[in-house]
């Protein structure tokens, strides 16, 4: 008898092996010219898929992932896979994290094609890219997090583009439908 599946989301999280350029430039230009980069003490970047339909149990949901090039690349990064709330986001304690996304953009075609031909199931697959902040003890980081996340002028903003883009910020609750999440003041 074949397991049934249900209706949910799930999220990977791809994070490089090596040392991420992207990441250690937004740290060095936030520390370096913005005044809410002066407490951030570490700055790491993710690609997230958020995939939404029906799916096998975790194993082969899972396994699914880990075996598509659609996703990801074993051999240069390594995947975190999220199916249920409880389950945790790779966030250290006292880390935010911006999810940026583009606008009318995310949703990622070849990545749905490959998952119905691999399942019979038809799933939305979006992709985005968290940024997860560390500062130091004593900064107010969320309102710094606010401060880095969107672009307004020289000064402020280093994240996301408002012009193309979109953002969500999370502390240590990540919703696991965040990117289909219409935008709210504050945090998702």
């Amino acid at each position: 008898m074949t397991p049934r599946r249900t209706e949910r989301s799930v999220q990977a999280w791809i994070e490089l092996i090596a040392a991420d350029p992207e990441a250690v430039s937004a740290l060095a230009v936030a520390r370096t010219h913005l005044p809410a980069g002066e407490g951030l003490a570490g700055l790491r970047r993710f690609r997230v898929f958020e995939l939404g339909g029906r799916f096998p149990p975790r194993r082969e949901t899972e396994d699914l992932l880990h075996r598509s090039t659609r996703f990801y690349n074993p051999h240069k990064e390594r995947c975190m896979v999220r199916m249920e709330p409880a389950d945790p986001a790779p966030l250290e304690p006292g880390e935010r994290a911006v999810l940026v996304f583009e606008r009318d953009g995310e949703r990622r075609e070849a990545a749905e094609r490959w998952w119905r031909h691999q399942t019979g199931e038809a799933v939305t697959v979006r992709e985005g890219v968290a940024f997860v902040l560390r500062f130091e003890p004593g900064e107010p980081a969320a309102e710094r997090t606010r401060d880095l996340s969107v672009l307004r002028d020289r000064l402020h903003g280093l994240l996301c583009n408002p012009h193309s883009q979109e953002h969500r910020t999370a502390g240590a609750e990540v919703p696991l439908r965040w990117m289909a999440t219409p935008a709210e003041g504050g945090e998702a």
